[in-house]
């Protein structure tokens, strides 16, 4: 009898000694989360420094180490057209330590070209949208058209007669934007490969192709080239930068096709961090001197927390998707 007794005390005792370990852990985590962040934190950028993509995550890394009191150390980890920083950051630890600098390449357009590792959706916990970069639709001079409107009526008068510049292959931004405009407009013109959007823009100066799509920077430096005419930003309104250059949109409302930049942390980041990550990006989004640091880059803030993020994503996806399918990008299923 005392055999059993005992037994029957000895479970209910190690039963308690798990309840009061599981209340401890539960306890640790809850403090570790609030006290977040302890140590270093690795920013992941896809691709090599230098460019629009790593200036912008560079940009945040700082601030963010003002305001957390940790430094955020930012780490190019180039390979596979960002999917192997990308893969990384989806299967690291999710304890707000190892972060994505995200771009619309990774998230919504690699996923259609190859197959990728990771799920552009279910793997990551979205954290902010931070930075958009529109892009220029650009005509030699030459061009009749003064108009997006204008332009159309040109090209549709002579279907497949007309080329434009594909800077950087079918799942390049610059194509992409065209893809989106050609559906959205009706348009059939023929695309001419580049090398990136450099070569592409030289040609268009020379006079050899009509037309292409070039980054907002890359565009404004040639606002006093007699050879060019501004038709046109890519993004869903004026851009700051260029406000008296119309939008797509005025001429086919809703058209929205621009290249942004974000922050993403592993799925299952506690939300405590997540939702604290999300409102220092759009505070730094409200801060006049921060955004005359982004202006010198010739983005515009779209920072609005991880709820508006994630249905950004979940709705550029798509998007993205038909562009590629439409410029012969997909990959093979």
């Amino acid at each position: 009898m005392k055999s059993i007794l005992s037994s029957a005390v000895s479970r209910r005792v190690f039963a308690g000694a798990l309840a009061l370990a599981a209340a401890a852990s539960l306890h640790t985590t809850a403090l570790a989360q609030q006290n977040w962040p302890q140590r270093p934190i690795r920013l992941l950028v896809p691709f090599a420094p230098g460019g629009n993509i790593d200036i912008m995550g560079r940009l945040m890394a700082g601030r963010l180490s003002e305001v957390l009191g940790q430094q955020v150390i930012v780490e190019n980890r180039v390979g596979g057209g960002g999917i192997v920083a990308t893969d990384a950051v989806a299967r690291a630890t999710p304890d707000g330590y190892t972060l994505l600098w995200a771009s619309t390449n990774v998230i919504a357009i690699v996923p259609h070209t190859t197959k990728a590792p990771y799920d552009p959706v279910k793997d990551f916990a979205p954290i902010s949208a931070f930075s958009a970069s529109p892009q220029v639709l650009l005509v030699n001079s030459k061009v009749p058209a003064k108009t997006v409107p204008e332009f159309v009526t040109w090209v549709k008068a002579q279907p497949n007669k007309i080329a434009y510049g594909g800077g950087g292959g079918p799942g390049s931004a610059s194509n992409l934007i065209m893809s989106i405009f050609l559906k959205r407009a009706g348009l059939e013109m023929t695309n001419v490969s580049y090398r990136g959007t450099a070569p592409a823009l030289t040609d268009l100066i020379a006079g050899h192709i009509p037309t292409t799509f070039v980054p907002l920077a890359e565009a404004s430096a040639q606002s006093n080239n007699p050879n060019v005419r501004m038709l046109a930003v890519s993004s869903g309104k004026r851009s700051q930068h260029l406000k008296d250059v119309p939008s797509i949109s005025e001429a086919y409302p809703g058209y929205n096709a621009v290249s942004w930049t974000g922050m993403l942390a592993p799925a299952g980041t506690p939300k405590q961090i997540v939702d604290r990550l999300g409102d220092e990006m759009v505070k730094a989004a409200r801060d006049p001197k921060f955004l005359e640091q982004m202006a010198l880059h010739g983005v515009d803030p779209i920072a609005e927390g991880p709820e508006k993020f994630a249905a950004m994503i979940a709705a550029e996806i798509p998007i993205w998707g038909e562009a590629v399918k439409n410029a012969g990008g997909e990959r093979p299923q």
